[in-house]
């Protein structure tokens, strides 16, 4: 798809040369350049995403992965003894 992009002419000739240093075209530092920002874009909002939930899960009582599995540990080692533990055999 073809766009028409207005640009300041001393950025542009900056792109110009250099593509031109990188024997790339002008439409292919242009496409990357917005594929990049696009996925730092996506990248930013699941960063916020994953930060809202995990604030959402503690703030309604969630533990860390490591708190939930020592637990798990010490009820198991306290139902079926030491033996049940792997390390202790």
């Amino acid at each position: 798809m073809k766009i028409t992009v207005d640009l300041d002419p001393e950025l542009y000739r900056a792109i110009k040369v250099e593509a031109a240093r990188r024997d790339r075209s002008v439409r292919e530092i242009v496409a990357e350049s917005i594929a990049g920002w696009l996925e730092r874009v996506e990248d930013e909002e699941d960063r916020r995403s994953a930060e809202d939930a995990l604030a959402e899960y503690e703030r309604d009582g969630g533990i860390a992965a490591a708190e939930f599995f020592e637990h798990l540990a010490a009820e198991t080692r306290a139902a079926y003894g030491r033996s049940a533990d792997p390390e202790h055999g």
